[in-house]
C-alpha cells in the first residue's frame, strides 16, 4: 500500500472493479466475498481482480449469526487457496477462520465496535484492529461510543496495528484519525460516492444532497443496530418499529439485502434500504477513486505542513 486507507468491504459493492481501482490509486481495495453467490463465483472474482490490479488487495468475510447461513468455509477456502494475503473479518465468533487464515499465512483485519471486542480479537491472533464508530454505516453495535472518544481508548490498550473506521472522508479525518492513535482509515460510504463504485448514479446523487441528519438507526428494538441512509423505506421501518407491539416480522419485508441490491442497482430509492453512515455530510462530489485519495492525501499533507509551522511558532 502507498497510503493507509483501506476500502472497507460492503455488500454488492466490493466488486473486482471497486476494489482494483482503490489498490491501483494506493489504497488498499477490498473484494466483499458474500457479494458473490458461491465460493467459486468469489475465486473466479478474485482472478478478475488480479487482471485489473498488480497490487495487494484483500477479501471482506463477514460472519453473520443465521438460521441457514452461507457456506463459509467454503468462502474462506476459496479465499485462502486463490493466494489472498490479506483478509477482512466481520461479525460472530470468528475464532474458526482466524485460525485457518493464520496457519495459511493470511493476514487478518477484523473490525470490532468496541475495545471488549478489540482486545478479544487479539487475543484469538488477528494482525490488525479496524474500530468502528457509531458514526458508521451498517452495525455500530450497541454502546454508541464516537469515533472521537472509541479510537483513543482502543489505542489505549490495543497493541495490535489499528484502522479507524466510522465518519472519515478526507484529509482531515486521516489526520484526526492519526493522531487519535490510529494507524490508518477504513472508508465505506465515501467510496460509494466514486466513479467507480458499481451502485446507480441516483444512489451516488443521494449521498452527496443527504447531510450528516440524513441516517436512521434500526433494528435497535431488536438489539442490532444498522445504520443506513434516510430513505422512504428506512423512514417506514423506522415507524413501524416505533410500535410498542412491533416484531421483527412486521419490517422484513422491507429489510432484505436482495432488495437493497435492486436499490443500489436501478436507483429506485423506494425498492431497499441504501446503507450509509453519517458521513454522507462531508461528502460533495464524485470523483474516480485516483482523485478522491490524491485529494486526501493532498489535504492531509497540507495539515501537516500546518501543524508544522505552529509548531515552529512554539
Amino acid at each position: 500500500m502507498q497510503y493507509p486507507i483501506m476500502q472497507g468491504g460492503m455488500m454488492w459493492v466490493g466488486t473486482a472493479e471497486m476494489a482494483a481501482a482503490v489498490s491501483n490509486a494506493g489504497g488498499l481495495g477490498t473484494l466483499t466475498a458474500l457479494t458473490q453467490p458461491t465460493p467459486d463465483a468469489l475465486s473466479a472474482e478474485i482472478e478478475r481482480c488480479r487482471a485489473l490490479t498488480s497490487r495487494p488487495f484483500a477479501v471482506n468475510l463477514t460472519i453473520l449469526p443465521s438460521v441457514t447461513p452461507p457456506p463459509y468455509a467454503e468462502y474462506r477456502r476459496a479465499i485462502i487457496e486463490s493466494g489472498v494475503k490479506i483478509v477482512e473479518t466481520a461479525g460472530y465468533k470468528p475464532q474458526e477462520h482466524v485460525d485457518d487464515f493464520k496457519a495459511n499465512d493470511v493476514k487478518v483485519i477484523h473490525k470490532c465496535t468496541a475495545v471488549r471486542h478489540a482486545l478479544s480479537a487479539e487475543r484469538m491472533g488477528v494482525d490488525a484492529i479496524s474500530i468502528d464508530g457509531f458514526e458508521c454505516a451498517g452495525h455500530p453495535g450497541e454502546d454508541d461510543i464516537p469515533g472521537l472518544v472509541l479510537i483513543p481508548a482502543a489505542a489505549d490498550r490495543v497493541k495490535a496495528p489499528m484502522l479507524a473506521s466510522g465518519g472519515f472522508a478526507d484529509g482531515r479525518g486521516l489526520i484526526a484519525a492519526l493522531a487519535l492513535g490510529a494507524d490508518g482509515i477504513n472508508m465505506g460510504t465515501r467510496f460509494c460516492a466514486t466513479q467507480e463504485a458499481p451502485i446507480h448514479d441516483q444512489v451516488k446523487q443521494l449521498l452527496v444532497e443527504n447531510d450528516e441528519r440524513a441516517t436512521n438507526l434500526i433494528f435497535r428494538k431488536f438489539h442490532n443496530t444498522g445504520r443506513v441512509a434516510k430513505s422512504p423505506v428506512s423512514d417506514e421501518v423506522v415507524e413501524i418499529s416505533a410500535r410498542d407491539d412491533a416484531v421483527f416480522e412486521d419490517i422484513k419485508h422491507l429489510v432484505s439485502g436482495a432488495d437493497g441490491r435492486v436499490a443500489l442497482e436501478t436507483g429506485d430509492l423506494h425498492a431497499g434500504l441504501i446503507w450509509a453512515g453519517q458521513v454522507q455530510g462531508l461528502i460533495h462530489d464524485i470523483p474516480t477513486c485516483q482523485e478522491l485519495i490524491d485529494q486526501i492525501i493532498d489535504q492531509a499533507n497540507g495539515l501537516i505542513a500546518q501543524f508544522n509551522a505552529f509548531a515552529k511558532r512554539a
